[in-house]
This record gives structure tokens, C-alpha cells and sequence, in this order.
């Protein structure tokens, strides 16, 4: 598999740092708030790289973390006048609602800044002994010009990054570029004991440290936002490196930014939409679909036409399934023929060339309809045998579970329509054609139609 590292610019052939196995690290997020497109999107994207490495065999370590400690939830709680941890564990809880209806996987691990407490003082306090730290009035900072690689992953020359930076009311750190590893506790403020006195992390310590407890100094994949790679993942490349004297991670995934009807998507425009917003107008599904259908480094953008097209071409998929279950339970026993097999075959290909070349996922759902195209003409429009209908339901199946799609199965019908398709069979072998029409006007009144297949007749929801 090739993977685009941000960190080296260009594609690379992915060696971990164990044969056949995966450790990944992604930003989760800050719970203050319900989660929003922007959120979304690497959550599905990493979510599928996951799925697809663990269907080719790999072991997957994928660790994902709640900040539930930051000047954001900090300020939510002072506005509704409870505690941080209160504010924290409600928008966890709204997290997980969100993340099901994605069908995005638990992650193995789940840390929480509040839970790493101990690796947090205990990463900053060796920062401090090596020289790479220093406490100021309780506060502990880094200096990123003791790190000669600094800016090595957003690949910008110090001096860039120092014409935009500045010293904050009430910092008093050394240097402007400095960033805070600990800060000291301020009133009403969550802190914890320190050797540096009562205080919270600084934000970017935390993933580092998170990161090295649950998966080692050096990790495989690293992963996020593009609006992560500059300060966040770039500071904690330079105090991870610096602590542990080893690489931090081998590649770094970014996924691009979010537009709404090609506008960049800010509060500050009116156009920020939560995905509990959309998913209560169009369905859960539907943004997976649509969060995937592009490739992951492309900027994404979201509009009503593109959920809406998300969602006609998702029913696609689902009617593919129907009628393969459907022709499975009436076709005759027989062999797959190897034109069938080859097929198949050269569709499984065509996936995982797909997602081998940089987790393409737009390629690899470009592969999923061509087979539902085939299915169509070589296997149900030519009345194949129910072994190979089967096969070619078992790779549909695979290859849309991978892209975690497909998640929702249709409620059983509260109705059996059996009796009333053989009594219209009945009617139209006897050319009584009013009865059979009646049976069809009784159905469309319930809000279904008759679809004639070559395996036979079928009810469908309208």
C-alpha cells in the first residue's frame, strides 16, 4: 500500500514498524460541543483505512483520544455553571451516538487527557530535565529553536513561523514561538498536583503522551485534519522526538478541508452544520457516503445537491443487494461459469488497486458500481445459478463493509405479500387482467409497487 506522507511530500510504500501490523494514532475530539462535518471526516476516513488493512489481514492498533481538558470545555462549563468533567462526559456520551450512526468502529483504545495524567507531568518533566523546557511562575513551556527540525512537517522555515508569532496577555514565556506544556491553575479552573505546582496541560502534550502510552515512542501512522498539521502536530513531533530521542511517527495522513457550497465552513459565516443537523434531515448514512466519495486529501465539499445525490446513490446499492437476495432464494442450483468468476475477480482487483494507491476511496466506490453493473447484466439479467449469485453477493457484501456502508438493514415487512403475488400470477396466467391490475392499485394504496424480475415478481417500498 502507497500512502501520500505529508511529512516527506510524496507517496510512499507503508512498512510498518511490524510486519502485518498497524499501530495508528488519530486526533479525536475536543467534547465541548456536538461534533460537525469537519469532525466527521477524518473519523470516516480513518475509520475505512482501518477496515481496509484489517481486511487484508493486518492487526490494527488504532488509538483515538477525547481532550476532555481545554480552554474550550473550560468556558462551556463557566457558561452553563457546571463542571468541566460534566461537560466533557455529556458531549463523550453525544460523541458515541454520532460516531454509531457513521458506523465508525470503536477505536482499540479510547484515552482521555484527564486518564493520563501521571504520562503527561512525567513526559514534561523530562522535557524540562533534557533542556528543552522551562518553567516560568508555574507555567511550563517549550522552545521549539532547541529542536533543529522544527517546522520539518508543515515545511516552513523557522523565521516563517516566527513573523506570526506572539506572546498572549498573562504568558510569560521567554520567546514568542514557545508553547505551553503545563499551565498553572487559574480560579475555578480544573488543575491537578504538579512539580510545578497546581495546573492543567497545555493541549498538544497531551496526544503526545497519550500517543507513547498506548503506542510506543514510534508509531506507524499518524493522523488528522489538514488544519492539524500547523501548530498541533507539529509540536508534538518536537516534544515527542525530543523526550524519547526517537521518530515520533513514519507518516502522517491529513485529510482536507471542509467547504459548504465551496465556502470555507466557519461559524463565523453561518454555514457550520453539526452532523446531528444533517443526519436529522438526511440520515447518518448518507455522510458516510458522501465524506468517502471524494479522495481524503481533496478539500470536501458539502451542499444539499451532493447529500442528496449521496443518498440516490446509496438507495443504488441497496436495491443491488435486494435483488440478489431475492434472485438467490428462487434461482436453481448450478456452477459459477468462469467468465462469472473472472468478473468478480477483476472487480476485487480493481478495489484494491483502488485503495492501495493512497487509500483512494473514490476509486475503490467507482469499483463497488461497476460490479453492481455486471451483477446487473451478466448475473441477474442472464439468470445465473445460485452459487453465483451467491459469490457475487458475498463480494458486494465484502467490499461495501469495508467502506462501512450498507449498515442499515430494512425492517421486515409487516405484511406478508406471497399469497397476493401468486393469486396475481394466478390472474395474469388466466388473462384476468382486472384482478391483476387491482392487486397492483391494492399494493401502490399500502405504498409499495410490483417489480417483475426475471426470477420472478417482487415487492418494493416506494
Amino acid at each position: 500500500m502507497r500512502i501520500y506522507n505529508t511529512l516527506t511530500r510524496r507517496k510512499e510504500e507503508f512498512v510498518p514498524l511490524t510486519p502485518n501490523e498497524a499501530r495508528i494514532y488519530g486526533c479525536g475530539p475536543t467534547v465541548y460541543n456536538l461534533i460537525h462535518i469537519g469532525n466527521a471526516l477524518p473519523l470516516c476516513v480513518f475509520d475505512t483505512l482501518r477496515r481496509y488493512l484489517e481486511w487484508r489481514g493486518w492487526n490494527v492498533r488504532f488509538v483515538q483520544n477525547f481532550t476532555d481538558v481545554d480552554d474550550k470545555i473550560i468556558r462551556r462549563a463557566n457558561e452553563e455553571g457546571v463542571t468541566s468533567a460534566e461537560i466533557a462526559e455529556k458531549y463523550i456520551a453525544e460523541y458515541w451516538t454520532d460516531a454509531k450512526g457513521l458506523n465508525v468502529k470503536p477505536a482499540t483504545v479510547h484515552p482521555k487527557a484527564t486518564e493520563t495524567m501521571d504520562e503527561i507531568i512525567a513526559m514534561v518533566s523530562a522535557l524540562e530535565e533534557k533542556g528543552y523546557a522551562y518553567e516560568a511562575d508555574g507555567d511550563v513551556y517549550f522552545s521549539p529553536k532547541a529542536f533543529p527540525e522544527y517546522g520539518k512537517l508543515s515545511h516552513q522555515p523557522l523565521e516563517d513561523l516566527e513573523a506570526g508569532a506572539r506572546i498572549m496577555v498573562g504568558e510569560v514565556k521567554r520567546d514568542p514561538m514557545d508553547f505551553a506544556l503545563w499551565k498553572a491553575a487559574k480560579p475555578g479552573e480544573p488543575s491537578w498536583d504538579s512539580p510545578w505546582g497546581k495546573g492543567r496541560p497545555g493541549w498538544h502534550i497531551e496526544c503526545s503522551a497519550m500517543a507513547k502510552k498506548h503506542l510506543g515512542d514510534t508509531i506507524d501512522i499518524h493522523g488528522g485534519g489538514a488544519d492539524l498539521i500547523f501548530p498541533h502536530h507539529e509540536n508534538e513531533i518536537a516534544q515527542s522526538e525530543c523526550c524519547n530521542g526517537v521518530p515520533f511517527a513514519h507518516y502522517w495522513m491529513h485529510n482536507g478541508f471542509i467547504n459548504v457550497d465551496h465556502v470555507k465552513m466557519s461559524k463565523s459565516l453561518g454555514n457550520f452544520f453539526t452532523v446531528r443537523d444533517v443526519a436529522e434531515a438526511y440520515g447518518y448514512e448518507p455522510i458516510r457516503f458522501l465524506l468517502i466519495s471524494s479522495h481524503y486529501r481533496s478539500p470536501f465539499n458539502y451542499s444539499v445537491e451532493a447529500i442528496t445525490q449521496a443518498k440516490s446513490a446509496l438507495q443504488r446499492l441497496y436495491t443491488c443487494r435486494e435483488n440478489l437476495e431475492f434472485a438467490i432464494q428462487r434461482a436453481p442450483s448450478g456452477d459459477i461459469t468462469p467468465q462469472q468468476q473472472a468478473i468478480l475477480g477483476e472487480r476485487k482487483e480493481e478495489f484494491i488497486a483502488g485503495m492501495e494507491d493512497d487509500l483512494n476511496t473514490a476509486a475503490a466506490l467507482g469499483a463497488v458500481f461497476d460490479l453492481v453493473s455486471c451483477i446487473n447484466i451478466k448475473f441477474l439479467g442472464e439468470s445465473a445459478s445460485k452459487e453465483a449469485l451467491e459469490a457475487a453477493l458475498g463480494l458486494f457484501n465484502e467490499l461495501t463493509d469495508v467502506l462501512g456502508l450498507l449498515y442499515n438493514k430494512p425492517a421486515a415487512d409487516e405484511e406478508d405479500f406471497s399469497a397476493l403475488l401468486a393469486e396475481r400470477a394466478e390472474a395474469r396466467k388466466a388473462k384476468n387482467w382486472a384482478r391483476a391490475d387491482a392487486i397492483r392499485d391494492e399494493l401502490k394504496a399500502k405504498g409499495y409497487r410490483i417489480e417483475d424480475t426475471p426470477q420472478g415478481a417482487k415487492v418494493v417500498k416506494l
